[in-house]
């Protein structure tokens, strides 16, 4: 690891800290532009999200009704709560070949893009840390009377995210500050996704308010529209 990325894995807990944990499980409500474009709406408002620490695996609980998804890189499944299949798609990556930031989804690829998506941000920065992923210390920006620090951070293939190089701002205290990125599914759209709300579970430190917007040039916010919101209540560490 370098200097940077050290420091940003202390100011989240530790290595040793994370290196115990099995899982995390989050009650959340994701709203935000995004998901109106995507023919989905209200679709996360009300969801319980349980992330895989070990491997990437994501299973999304809609509240209120009788059924849940699982992402895994190569397959994702809808079935219900007594694990009764409702749909599977095999390489559901592929079936996103096409599509554009207006592009609907079905509800396969909005367990897909959840499932990815949630997956790295739950699991940042320690995932860095795993075998495949190559980090580099770029130029760092001033932003909000602060200097942020950048990773940026090149993902193995065998990872599925939302592309392959993505860079992770740090404050001055080590913790993240945005997630800068573009997101190949939907045909390389930007975006910036802000860290906020910091709070310390059970030894694990984790922004509890997320808030996503695309960019232009460099890096340049484009305040509107909100694309993504993501507030997180109950998180428990296991």
């Amino acid at each position: 690891m370098n200097e940077l990325l050290d420091a940003a894995v202390a100011a989240h807990g530790g290595l040793d800290r994370w290196n115990r944990v099995k899982s995390i499980t989050v009650d959340a409500s994701i709203t935000g532009a995004l998901w109106s474009l995507k023919n989905q709406d209200d679709a996360l408002k009300d969801v319980r999200l349980e992330v895989d620490t070990t491997r990437e695996r994501l299973t999304m609980d809609f509240t209120g009704q009788d059924r849940r998804s699982v992402f895994e890189p190569r397959r994702v499944v809808l079935q219900r709560r007594d694990g009764a299949l409702i749909e599977a798609r095999d390489d559901p990556e592929t079936s996103f070949d096409g599509h554009q930031l207006q592009t609907p989804w079905d509800d396969i690829q909005l367990a897909y893009f959840t499932g990815e998506a949630l997956w790295t941000y739950l699991n940042t920065p320690f995932l860095f840390t795993l075998p495949g992923f190559v980090t580099e210390e770029i130029a760092p920006v001033e932003a909000d009377g602060e200097t942020w620090r950048r990773l940026q951070v090149t993902f193995p293939d065998h990872i599925k995210s939302h592309a392959r190089q993505q860079i992770s701002c740090f404050g001055p205290d080590g913790l993240l500050r945005r997630h800068d990125f573009t997101i190949d599914i939907l045909g390389g759209a930007t975006g910036l996704l802000y860290a906020t709300g910091y709070r310390d579970v059970d030894g694990i430190v984790i922004p509890t308010t997320r808030r996503g917007y695309a960019w232009q040039g460099d890096y340049q916010l484009i305040p509107e529209p909100l694309l993504v919101a993501i507030d997180m209540r109950e998180i428990t560490v296991r």
